[in-house]
């Protein structure tokens, strides 16, 4: 209530309801406990099913040295396939492989990125490791791949189930001059594949996708499951 000249005039409803205690700490309770109470009613998405177990397999790293499914062991992964001449969709992949590393630097050794070549004749570890450096790969958290042509075809085709082309002459238009250029047929999806080697999922290279495997990667981390 308030007095001007005289004139007494009385408070709204309105007004004596937020000078209410009673008001502010329903006020209160409400705007925290809401969140909470929505936090825990959340129903979380089924687990990711074991689509099948890849076999082990030892290639050869951008550093020349052995690397496989037992350094991979015990860490999540996800697994990517081109080769470095790629005149069709590697940058693109590799740009957002680029960006996945990014994204998954808050995790630390719990995961690993891993580019498998399918042009081992031209790939060697050499051509692998300058490559590596050009995109700022960092080597704890992403390696490249190479290896006999036989034990790459037996990783990629057999292994994660996804196609190994041979190189091939591909002619396309240029500026309205044609040429001729060599592809490899090869895997635009990206494979997640958890602690033991199973392959949990496969996923586009478009942004949906990507921004779906980044939140399965984060249930995986966070599940209970044996690891």
């Amino acid at each position: 209530m308030s007095t001007i000249r005289g004139y007494v005039r009385k408070n709204t409803a309105f007004e004596r309801l937020i000078g209410s205690k009673i008001f502010w700490t329903l006020f209160v309770l409400f705007t925290f406990s809401y969140p909470l109470i929505k936090s825990i009613n959340r129903t979380l998405p089924p687990p990711l099913p074991k689509l099948y177990k890849v076999p082990e397999y030892t290639l050869t790293n951008s550093f020349n040295k052995p690397f496989g499914s037992k350094d991979l062991k015990g860490k999540l992964y996800i697994a990517g396939f081109m080769f470095t001449s790629c005149p069709t969709t590697c940058p693109a992949l590799m740009e957002k492989m680029d960006k996945i590393q990014k994204r998954v630097r808050g995790l630390g050794t719990k995961i690993a990125l891993v580019t498998y070549s399918v042009d081992p004749d031209y790939d060697t570890p050499e051509v692998l490791f300058k490559y590596a450096r050009k995109r700022h790969a960092n080597p704890y958290v992403w390696t490249f791949l190479t290896g006999s042509r036989k034990d790459l075809r037996r990783t990629i085709i057999d292994g994660f189930k996804v196609p190994m082309g041979e190189r091939e002459p591909m002619t396309g238009n240029v500026n309205g001059e044609e040429i001729t250029l060599m592809d490899i047929a090869h895997s635009e999806k990206f494979v997640l594949v958890d602690w033991n080697g199973n392959v949990r999922n496969y996923y586009q290279s478009d942004k949906n996708d990507i921004n779906r495997m980044m939140i399965d990667v984060g249930l995986l981390i966070n599940s209970t499951e044996k690891r």
